[in-house]
Protein backbone atom coordinates (compact mmCIF):
# COMPACT_ATOMS: atom_id res chain seq x y z
CA UNK A 1 0.00 0.00 0.00
CA UNK A 2 0.89 3.82 -0.37
CA UNK A 3 -0.06 6.99 0.73
CA UNK A 4 -2.31 9.60 -1.12
CA UNK A 5 0.22 11.28 -3.52
CA UNK A 6 0.20 14.60 -1.80
CA UNK A 7 1.63 17.20 -0.04
CA UNK A 8 0.74 17.11 3.80
CA UNK A 9 -1.02 13.70 3.26
CA UNK A 10 -1.52 10.43 5.19
CA UNK A 11 -2.79 7.13 5.33
CA UNK A 12 -6.70 6.33 6.12
CA UNK A 13 -6.33 4.91 9.58
CA UNK A 14 -4.99 1.48 9.69
CA UNK A 15 -6.35 -1.74 11.44
CA UNK A 16 -3.39 -3.18 13.26
CA UNK A 17 -3.31 -7.53 12.97
CA UNK A 18 -1.93 -7.51 16.29
CA UNK A 19 -2.37 -4.73 19.15
CA UNK A 20 1.07 -2.74 19.14
CA UNK A 21 2.47 -2.25 23.07
CA UNK A 22 3.70 1.29 23.37
CA UNK A 23 4.46 2.83 26.61
CA UNK A 24 1.78 1.12 28.64
CA UNK A 25 -0.67 1.55 25.95
CA UNK A 26 -1.67 -1.87 22.98
CA UNK A 27 -2.58 0.62 20.24
CA UNK A 28 -4.66 -1.40 17.91
CA UNK A 29 -4.54 1.47 14.64
CA UNK A 30 -1.88 3.50 13.74
CA UNK A 31 -1.44 6.31 10.23
CA UNK A 32 1.81 6.82 8.19
CA UNK A 33 2.02 9.80 7.49
CA UNK A 34 4.18 11.82 4.56
CA UNK A 35 5.80 13.81 6.73
CA UNK A 36 8.34 11.14 8.23
CA UNK A 37 5.72 10.12 11.25
CA UNK A 38 3.65 7.50 12.29
CA UNK A 39 0.97 7.93 15.16
CA UNK A 40 -1.12 6.63 17.18
CA UNK A 41 -4.65 8.07 17.37
CA UNK A 42 -4.57 10.74 15.18
CA UNK A 43 -2.90 11.84 11.61
CA UNK A 44 0.18 14.05 11.65
CA UNK A 45 -0.46 16.29 8.89
CA UNK A 46 1.66 19.19 10.57
CA UNK A 47 5.18 20.10 8.60
CA UNK A 48 6.59 21.80 11.53
CA UNK A 49 8.44 19.12 14.08
CA UNK A 50 7.93 19.96 17.39
CA UNK A 51 10.57 19.20 20.04
CA UNK A 52 9.87 16.31 22.32
CA UNK A 53 7.72 15.58 24.48
CA UNK A 54 4.90 16.63 22.98
CA UNK A 55 1.76 15.86 25.12
CA UNK A 56 -1.06 12.82 24.64
CA UNK A 57 0.66 12.65 20.96
CA UNK A 58 2.07 9.40 20.63
CA UNK A 59 4.51 8.85 17.74
CA UNK A 60 7.26 7.82 15.82
CA UNK A 61 9.35 9.77 13.66
CA UNK A 62 12.09 8.70 11.66
CA UNK A 63 11.95 11.63 10.17
CA UNK A 64 9.45 14.40 11.08
CA UNK A 65 9.82 17.02 8.24
CA UNK A 66 7.65 19.07 4.86
CA UNK A 67 7.52 15.92 2.83
CA UNK A 68 5.77 16.50 -0.52
CA UNK A 69 5.00 13.31 -2.36
CA UNK A 70 3.80 15.19 -5.33
CA UNK A 71 7.23 16.18 -6.42
CA UNK A 72 9.03 13.22 -5.87
CA UNK A 73 9.15 9.56 -3.93
CA UNK A 74 6.30 7.24 -2.33
CA UNK A 75 5.26 6.01 1.28
CA UNK A 76 4.55 2.70 1.15
CA UNK A 77 3.25 0.34 3.94
CA UNK A 78 2.38 -2.88 5.17
CA UNK A 79 1.79 -5.09 7.85
CA UNK A 80 3.05 -8.53 8.07
CA UNK A 81 3.18 -12.39 9.16
CA UNK A 82 5.93 -13.35 6.30
CA UNK A 83 7.99 -16.02 8.27
CA UNK A 84 11.42 -14.60 6.70
CA UNK A 85 11.01 -11.51 7.67
CA UNK A 86 9.83 -12.37 11.17
CA UNK A 87 12.76 -14.59 11.11
CA UNK A 88 15.15 -11.85 10.31
CA UNK A 89 13.78 -8.87 12.59
CA UNK A 90 13.94 -11.69 15.56
CA UNK A 91 18.26 -11.98 14.13
CA UNK A 92 18.34 -8.19 13.93
CA UNK A 93 16.70 -7.68 16.82
CA UNK A 94 18.27 -10.42 19.12
CA UNK A 95 22.34 -9.14 17.83
CA UNK A 96 21.77 -6.17 19.19
CA UNK A 97 19.60 -6.27 22.24
CA UNK A 98 20.29 -8.31 25.49
CA UNK A 99 17.70 -10.60 26.34
CA UNK A 100 15.32 -9.10 24.03
CA UNK A 101 12.12 -11.70 24.65
CA UNK A 102 10.78 -14.30 22.15
CA UNK A 103 10.45 -13.72 18.81
CA UNK A 104 8.09 -11.21 17.03
CA UNK A 105 5.56 -12.41 15.37
CA UNK A 106 3.89 -8.86 14.02
CA UNK A 107 5.90 -6.62 11.85
CA UNK A 108 4.77 -3.24 10.34
CA UNK A 109 7.36 -1.34 7.50
CA UNK A 110 6.79 2.49 6.66
CA UNK A 111 9.09 3.69 4.23
CA UNK A 112 9.89 6.92 2.70
CA UNK A 113 11.41 5.91 -0.87
CA UNK A 114 12.91 9.33 -2.19
CA UNK A 115 10.88 11.76 -1.26
CA UNK A 116 11.46 15.05 -1.79
CA UNK A 117 10.42 18.57 0.68
CA UNK A 118 7.97 21.22 0.11
CA UNK A 119 8.79 23.72 -2.55
CA UNK A 120 11.85 21.81 -3.63
CA UNK A 121 14.04 23.12 -6.48
CA UNK A 122 16.49 20.53 -6.45
CA UNK A 123 16.53 16.70 -6.80
CA UNK A 124 18.00 15.81 -3.79
CA UNK A 125 15.85 12.87 -1.77
CA UNK A 126 15.53 11.33 1.29
CA UNK A 127 15.14 7.65 2.02
CA UNK A 128 14.30 5.92 5.61
CA UNK A 129 12.05 3.71 7.33
CA UNK A 130 10.40 2.52 10.38
CA UNK A 131 9.70 -1.18 11.66
CA UNK A 132 7.26 -1.79 14.50
CA UNK A 133 7.93 -5.16 15.85
CA UNK A 134 5.78 -7.08 18.76
CA UNK A 135 4.85 -10.88 19.80
CA UNK A 136 2.11 -9.18 22.08
CA UNK A 137 3.74 -8.83 25.45
CA UNK A 138 7.25 -7.27 24.26
CA UNK A 139 7.40 -4.72 21.11
CA UNK A 140 10.48 -3.05 19.09
CA UNK A 141 10.88 0.37 16.65
CA UNK A 142 13.62 -0.16 14.27
CA UNK A 143 14.83 3.26 12.33
CA UNK A 144 16.47 2.64 9.18
CA UNK A 145 18.17 5.37 7.06
CA UNK A 146 19.66 5.24 3.21
CA UNK A 147 20.64 8.61 1.79
CA UNK A 148 19.41 11.89 3.93
CA UNK A 149 20.27 14.83 1.71
CA UNK A 150 17.97 17.52 3.03
CA UNK A 151 16.48 18.77 6.41
CA UNK A 152 13.74 21.63 5.74
CA UNK A 153 10.94 22.86 3.39
CA UNK A 154 10.51 26.38 2.24
CA UNK A 155 7.53 26.89 4.96
CA UNK A 156 9.83 25.94 7.32
CA UNK A 157 12.78 28.97 6.03
CA UNK A 158 14.39 26.19 4.27
CA UNK A 159 16.29 27.13 0.97
CA UNK A 160 14.86 25.70 -2.05
CA UNK A 161 17.96 24.78 -3.35
CA UNK A 162 20.16 23.08 -0.58
CA UNK A 163 16.84 22.32 1.58
CA UNK A 164 18.77 23.03 4.43
CA UNK A 165 18.34 25.81 6.94
CA UNK A 166 15.50 27.10 8.97
CA UNK A 167 13.41 24.19 11.46
CA UNK A 168 15.49 20.68 10.56
CA UNK A 169 13.71 17.68 10.97
CA UNK A 170 12.98 15.23 13.90
CA UNK A 171 14.19 12.37 14.70
CA UNK A 172 12.98 10.06 17.48
CA UNK A 173 9.56 9.03 19.11
CA UNK A 174 7.12 10.59 22.28
CA UNK A 175 5.02 8.09 24.48
CA UNK A 176 2.24 11.03 25.15
CA UNK A 177 3.65 11.63 28.51
CA UNK A 178 6.61 13.36 29.38
CA UNK A 179 8.56 11.15 30.62
CA UNK A 180 9.02 8.84 28.18
CA UNK A 181 10.53 9.81 24.78
CA UNK A 182 14.28 9.60 22.62
CA UNK A 183 15.72 11.92 20.60
CA UNK A 184 18.35 11.27 18.11
CA UNK A 185 21.79 13.41 18.35
CA UNK A 186 21.42 16.10 16.58
CA UNK A 187 17.50 16.18 15.84
CA UNK A 188 15.86 19.92 14.51
CA UNK A 189 19.38 20.67 14.37
CA UNK A 190 21.59 21.19 11.22
CA UNK A 191 23.25 18.17 11.95
CA UNK A 192 19.84 15.31 11.47
CA UNK A 193 21.82 14.04 8.69
CA UNK A 194 24.59 12.48 10.75
CA UNK A 195 21.61 9.82 11.71
CA UNK A 196 21.87 7.76 8.26
CA UNK A 197 25.66 7.41 9.80
CA UNK A 198 24.90 7.06 13.38
CA UNK A 199 23.53 3.98 15.43
CA UNK A 200 23.01 2.75 18.68
CA UNK A 201 23.47 -1.18 17.46
CA UNK A 202 26.73 -0.81 15.95
CA UNK A 203 24.84 -0.60 12.30
CA UNK A 204 25.63 2.36 10.54
CA UNK A 205 22.20 4.19 9.84
CA UNK A 206 20.08 1.42 11.97
CA UNK A 207 18.66 2.69 15.64
CA UNK A 208 16.52 -0.09 17.72
CA UNK A 209 14.19 0.51 20.23
CA UNK A 210 12.38 -1.56 23.04
CA UNK A 211 9.28 0.56 24.23
CA UNK A 212 6.59 -1.26 25.36
CA UNK A 213 8.11 -0.38 28.63
CA UNK A 214 11.18 1.74 30.02
CA UNK A 215 13.58 2.44 27.30
CA UNK A 216 16.29 0.40 26.75
CA UNK A 217 19.11 1.56 24.27
CA UNK A 218 21.08 -2.08 23.30
CA UNK A 219 24.52 -2.20 22.73
CA UNK A 220 27.91 -0.33 23.88
CA UNK A 221 27.94 3.01 22.84
CA UNK A 222 30.40 3.95 20.43
CA UNK A 223 30.86 7.93 19.61
CA UNK A 224 33.42 9.26 17.70
CA UNK A 225 35.63 12.14 18.40
CA UNK A 226 34.30 15.05 16.73
CA UNK A 227 31.27 13.68 15.41
CA UNK A 228 28.68 14.74 18.41
CA UNK A 229 29.66 16.82 20.91
CA UNK A 230 27.99 17.51 24.41
CA UNK A 231 26.02 20.60 23.35
CA UNK A 232 24.71 18.41 21.06
CA UNK A 233 23.16 15.78 22.63
CA UNK A 234 20.46 16.55 25.56
CA UNK A 235 19.68 14.09 28.78
CA UNK A 236 16.56 11.96 26.55
CA UNK A 237 19.18 11.54 23.57
CA UNK A 238 20.29 8.21 22.75
CA UNK A 239 24.25 7.90 21.49
CA UNK A 240 25.47 7.90 18.29
CA UNK A 241 27.51 4.82 16.84
CA UNK A 242 31.05 4.81 14.14
CA UNK A 243 30.46 6.72 11.10
CA UNK A 244 29.97 4.94 7.33
CA UNK A 245 27.86 5.72 4.47
CA UNK A 246 26.60 2.09 4.28
CA UNK A 247 23.29 1.22 5.39
CA UNK A 248 21.17 -2.17 5.48
CA UNK A 249 17.83 0.17 5.37
CA UNK A 250 16.53 -1.69 1.62
CA UNK A 251 16.87 -4.89 3.41
CA UNK A 252 12.85 -4.47 4.71
CA UNK A 253 11.87 -2.33 1.64
CA UNK A 254 8.25 -2.87 1.14
CA UNK A 255 7.08 -2.69 -2.06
Amino acid sequence: MATPREDDGMSPEISLWEPFPFYGHAHRTLYVNNNGVVSFGAGVPEFTPEPFPVAQRPLLAPFWADVDTTLGGTVFYRQSRQPALLARLARDIGTAVPSPGPPPTWAFVATWDHVTFFGAATKKVNTFQAVLATNGVTSFVMFNYGTISWTTGIANQGNPHTGLGGTPAQAGFNSGDPAHYAVLPGSRSPRVPNIARGSNVGVPGRWIFRVEGDIVTPGPPDVPPGDVTPDDVTPNDVTQGPPNHSTQEMVYLCH
